[in-house]
């Protein structure tokens, strides 16, 4: 049985998805559906043990989808550090010009609230 939502128009659902959070929040919907498929182990029927079958392999799928985006966002992350690692040693100067404007703005930013 499969049931459909309406997609949510909330504030909420505009603003930038947090990846770190995202993951978190799979990572929890995992270990919640593997507690209930533990917790309803012992309930019987044909149908039940079919829908827990069918469960059971797409949280197996959902575990090998979330660990393969954690490396490919871990990957991405690396190359971005080294990007930058190697931009601030070409051109430091131009680094550190980068920085204290940064500095400035958040600081301008901040002393306004």
């Amino acid at each position: 049985m499969t049931t459909h939502h309406a997609p949510n128009t909330s504030k909420a659902a505009k603003e930038p998805v947090d990846t770190a959070q995202l993951l978190a929040d799979f990572k929890t919907l995992v270990a919640d559906a593997e507690a209930l498929l533990h917790a309803t182990a012992d309930q019987g029927g044909e149908g039940i043990a079919q829908i827990r079958a069918q469960a059971q392999d797409s949280l197996a799928q959902a575990k090998t989808n979330l660990m393969d985006v954690q490396d490919e966002l871990t990957a991405k992350a690396k190359a971005v550090a080294a990007d930058a690692d190697a931009y601030v040693h070409e051109k430091p100067w131009q680094s550190i010009g980068i920085a204290a404007g940064l500095g400035l703005l958040i600081g301008l930013l901040i002393s306004r609230r």
